[in-house]
Parts: C-alpha cells; sequence; structure tokens
C-alpha cells in the first residue's frame, strides 16, 4: 500500500502554486507546471488582474521571475492599475523579478518573405526570459494577434506553434484571451491547445453583479467542477471554494447562554449549542434585533469575540436603540470583542457578499456571528440563490465552530412558518416571534419552534422590553387560552382577589379552632384540677385508714402477748395467718 502511494505522488503533475486565496485548493495545487493555461472571459472579469497577481505571487513568494507581456496596455498604464493591489512593480522590475514589456503588433513586424508569422515575437518573448531568467509568463491579450494574421490557416499553425514553443522552454505560461459568441474564446482554438483552461463570468442578475470562476479543463490533473464566487478587492484575487465544503465537520456539546435566563431555561436549561446555527423570524417589531443583542451582549460578557453584520441599520443607529433596553453594545467595540459591518444588500451581489462576509470572518475571527436580517437578500426571484449563499455561509461557519445566529422578517399576513422554510434545514434551532392580539393590545409571544439535540420548552412565552433587558414573563393560560398584556394584568387581579378570600376563610377557620383548642386546654386545666383535688383528699384518707389497721394489728400482739396464749392475728391484704406464742 505504502508503494502505491509513494508511486502515485511521484507521478503526480508538477504544479506552480498560484497563493491566489482559494484558487489552489480547487485546482489541487496550482496552475500545471511548465504548461500554458488559457483564462477567458468577458470584458471587466478579471483577466489582466489575475494573470499579473500570478506573476507577482511567483516573484514575492516563490523566487520565481516573471514576465508579462501585453498587447494592449503599457507598462506605465499595469504599473498604476495594479498599485492598488498593493503590488509595487516599479520595485520588482528594478530588482529584475518582474520583466514587463507593450508589444504593440504592427503587420509589418509579422511580414517574413511575403508571409505571416510569429517569429519576431518568438524572439521577443525568449529575450525576455532569458534577460530575468523567467519561470513564468503571461500572454495579454492573445486577440491581439488576430488583427495581423488575417489567414485563419496560418494562425491556427501559429498558435499552435506558440504553445509548443512555451511548453519546450518549460516556463509556466497563462494566456488571456476574450470570450466568443457561443465558444470560449473568439477563434474557439486556444482551449483545445491549452492544458489548463479556467472560464471567468462577470453576470448581472436582478441588478446584482456575480463574478464567478469555473476550470473548464485540467489536464493530469483533478479539480473542482463546480461555478466558484471570486472576488477583486483591495488584497487581489480570491476565490472562495465553499460549495466544495461536506458534511464532515465536527459538532460540539459544550452549551452557551442566550443572555435571557428564562430562555436558556426553555432550552433545556443550558442555551445553544456552541457552533450550531439559531434562526430568530418574526414580524417587524416584534423584537429579533433585540434578543440578537441579548445574545452578543452574554457573549461579549465572556470574553468572546462577535462579528455582527446588519443589513437595515447603521451601527450607531443600532448601538442608540439598544441603550434603550439596558444594552451598552459600544463599550464592546470599543474592548474589541465587537465588530459590525454594516452594508445595504444591493450594494454588491449575493456572490461578493459571501466572499466579503467570509474574508472578514477570516480576519477577525470571531466565535459568534450575527446576520440581521437574512431575508433582505431575497429581490425578486432569487429566492433559490439566497439559499445556495445561506448554505454555503453555513457549513463554512460549522466548519469554523462558530456560532451562526439569523434573523429574519416574516409577514403577519402569512403562516409565520412558511417564509424561511427554504432555510429551515440548516437551522439548529429556530425561535419564532408573535404578535399576540387580545383586547385591543398587542403584545410579544416567544416559543420554541424546533432545537436540534436538546429538550425545550413547547409554551408560548410572553416577553417585554425593559429599560434592563428582555423578561420572559410567566405562562399564563385563562379559559379563552394564553393571556398576555392587560387581559392577563386583570385575570390576575381576580385571581389575587379570589385567593385573599380564600385565605381570609382558611384564617377564620383557622381563628375558630384556635379558639376550640383554647377551650378545650382550659376545661382540661379544671378537670386537672378537680381530680388532684379529690385526689388529695382520698389520699388522706386512705392513710388514716392505713394507720388505723396498722394500730388495731399492734393492739392485737400486744393483746395476746399479755394472755401468753397462741393468737392467730390475719394480716390485712394477705391469706396467711401470724402464729404468735
Amino acid at each position: 500500500m505504502k508503494k502505491k502511494e509513494v508511486q502515485s505522488q511521484r507521478n503526480a503533475l508538477p504544479k506552480s502554486p498560484t497563493s491566489i486565496q482559494g484558487l489552489d485548493e480547487i485546482t489541487g495545487g496550482g496552475l500545471p507546471k511548465g504548461r500554458p493555461t488559457l483564462i477567458c472571459g468577458g470584458a471587466g472579469c478579471g483577466k489582466t488582474l489575475f494573470a499579473m497577481e500570478f506573476l507577482v505571487r511567483g516573484a514575492t513568494q516563490y523566487n520565481e521571475p516573471g514576465v508579462f507581456i501585453s498587447f494592449e496596455e503599457t507598462e506605465k498604464e499595469l504599473t498604476a492599475n495594479v498599485a492598488s493591489l498593493g503590488f509595487d512593480l516599479d520595485n520588482l522590475v528594478k530588482h529584475k523579478m518582474i520583466w514587463l514589456e507593450h508589444i504593440h503588433v504592427e503587420r509589418g513586424e509579422l511580414e517574413q518573405s511575403g508571409e505571416y508569422d510569429l517569429e519576431g515575437l518568438f524572439i521577443r518573448i525568449h529575450l525576455a526570459i532569458e534577460s530575468i531568467g523567467a519561470k513564468r509568463v503571461v500572454l495579454d491579450t492573445i486577440e491581439s494577434l488576430f488583427a495581423v494574421l488575417p489567414n485563419q490557416l496560418i494562425l491556427r499553425a501559429e498558435l499552435r506553434r506558440l504553445f509548443r514553443w512555451l511548453k519546450r522552454k518549460g516556463v509556466t505560461t497563462i494566456i488571456t484571451a476574450e470570450r466568443g459568441e457561443g465558444t470560449l474564446t473568439r477563434q474557439g482554438l486556444e482551449e483545445y491547445v491549452s492544458d489548463c483552461v479556467i472560464l471567468l463570468d462577470h453576470r448581472v442578475n436582478d441588478q446584482s453583479s456575480i463574478r464567478r470562476l469555473r476550470i473548464v479543463k485540467y489536464r493530469g490533473s483533478t479539480h473542482g467542477t463546480n461555478e466558484y464566487p471570486f472576488l477583486i478587492d483591495e488584497d487581489g484575487f480570491s476565490v472562495m471554494p465553499v460549495t466544495s465544503l461536506g458534511l464532515n465537520y465536527v459538532s460540539s456539546p459544550d452549551r452557551i447562554s442566550t443572555g435571557i435566563p428564562r430562555l436558556d431555561t426553555m432550552l433545556s436549561g443550558k442555551g445553544y449549542f456552541r457552533g450550531s446555527t439559531v434562526l430568530v423570524s418574526g414580524t417587524a417589531g416584534t423584537g429579533k434585533t433585540s434578543i440578537a443583542a441579548q445574545f452578543v451582549e452574554a457573549a461579549c460578557k465572556r470574553e468572546e469575540r462577535v462579528l455582527f453584520f446588519t443589513f437595515e441599520e447603521s451601527p450607531s443607529q443600532l448601538v442608540r436603540n439598544m441603550r434603550s433596553i439596558g444594552i451598552n453594545l459600544e463599550s464592546w467595540v470599543k474592548k474589541g470583542l465587537l465588530q459590525f459591518h454594516a452594508t445595504r444588500p444591493t450594494l454588491y451581489g449575493l456572490e461578493n457578499h459571501l466572499t466579503t462576509s467570509i474574508k472578514l470572518i477570516n480576519k477577525f475571527e470571531p466565535n459568534i456571528v450575527i446576520l440581521d436580517p437574512i431575508n433582505a437578500f431575497v429581490m425578486g426571484e432569487n429566492q433559490t440563490e439566497v439559499n445556495t449563499m445561506l448554505v454555503r455561509l453555513v457549513d463554512f461557519l460549522k466548519m469554523k465552530r462558530i456560532t451562526a445566529f439569523f434573523t429574519s422578517l416574516t409577514s403577519a399576513t402569512d403562516n409565520l412558518e412558511i417564509p424561511d422554510v427554504y432555510i429551515s434545514s440548516l437551522i439548529d434551532t429556530w425561535l419564532l416571534l408573535r404578535d399576540i392580539e387580545i383586547g385591543g393590545e398587542r403584545n410579544r409571544g416567544l416559543y420554541v419552534l424546533k432545537s436540534r439535540g436538546m429538550a425545550h420548552s413547547n409554551q408560548i412565552r410572553e416577553f417585554r422590553l425593559t429599560n434592563h433587558g428582555i423578561e420572559l414573563l410567566d405562562v399564563y393560560v385563562g379559559a379563552s387560552g394564553v393571556l398576555t398584556g392587560s387581559a392577563r394584568l386583570s385575570q390576575e387581579t381576580i385571581d389575587d382577589a379570589e385567593q385573599l378570600l380564600r385565605q381570609q376563610e382558611i384564617g377564620s377557620k383557622q381563628f375558630g379552632l384556635e379558639r376550640k383548642r383554647e377551650a378545650m386546654e382550659a376545661q382540661i386545666v379544671v378537670l386537672r384540677s378537680e381530680f388532684e383535688a379529690e385526689e388529695s383528699e382520698a389520699l388522706k384518707v386512705i392513710g388514716i385508714e392505713k394507720a388505723r389497721n396498722e394500730r388495731f394489728t399492734q393492739d392485737k400482739v400486744k393483746m395476746g402477748k399479755s394472755r401468753r396464749g397462741d393468737v392467730y392475728i390475719k394480716t390485712i391484704g394477705t391469706n396467711k395467718k401470724k402464729k404468735n406464742i
């Protein structure tokens, strides 16, 4: 078995790492080393930036000099365009780690012996490679060659020759090309002679832009075949291969408090599972954000880090509103335990929101992530896309063992459970908030719709937003069901009055019993006194009688002795006779 593994590793295709976040993961290590890779896509999808970052990362991280041949942008334009990404091309060129060259292709430059070929281009690329010992080469973009070689047969032959020549040079090459109508490239040839083909796509759905990457082919290597969202920002190119996440993450048995003691009691007394996904849904004004803020405060008190994504309120407004219920979130922001990220859902597309969120999570490394609310992304018919984005995000958070807390706004006219059914499979604990209207009043109610892996309450609990936080009240069930607000207070008043009457009746009965007991005890005292008096008289009589009996016995004895005869004296209290001689 070990021999087979070693043999497999030896036969693995050599690769050049890109150090582009996420790309090396889905390509299994990078681009094919010493072979050409085609990067194709429409205008503005990021082909040039992709290629430039590949060169810069190779030069700065792997000590592999690179050559960038541009057929459209000048050296000055390229340097200025990538400076915003933190790439100092002037310094790299100075130290011979990057060779920048703009080639303005003219038909006369390629003419030799009455025919047209790319021999002149080969010479210039060869010179650049040899000058700095390049290991990586970029040709951006190849469409410029098509205008000067109108003969398609010659063009195809020269392209094949160019790709074979680059392979013989042993350099890892990126060639960028514009996407054609119904084909990956305009000529429909480059994708067939390239060893690796990567398609970049920049599309717009429902007025939101989406960038995606797909590896169309990769000779000699396994690779991810899905479409992956990617982002171009101040840190460069980043790919989020979150669709490759599986269900092999480890679930934690640890429990964390909700921040509301009586809600912890409803969840078997211990709160949420760490690393689980919590959803609080309800209509407007039911207290979803307040419950989230209470959870945030409890987490920060435990010295845990919280990343709060808000899509409806600014951080300042949210902090101000939470002060009204006694929650001071600003203090946790100052301590660095709480960080807000506030954007409108329409700022950019779903994939950009996803990649931005994951990037911020990786940077801040929170224990808890709040999204308030998640259905702010739903616009038009994109509910399926929103669900897909949330699946990716939840899988990522579970892999990181981060507790996710989502809020969702539901419509008062619909079944409160229906709008969130499409994400219900992602949720471990689902709290549902509802309005309870009784007697012309609108009060708040809360119940646990589900909570995986734990026993939980099935009761609807009224709760109030007070100046010291959220209070869950006792369940009060009247003849017509659960009572809340004034109806509950009125019924409690009636019950208190009835309870008072019952207590008074009990007290009266207890007082009567006490009086009877005291009378009985007084009679017992009188009887005991009478008994003691009679007992005393009786004892006196008994004592006198005993004395007389003793005197009589003594007199009999004396009389017998004086007569000197036998006298039998019957002793009182016995059948024996005593003989006196």
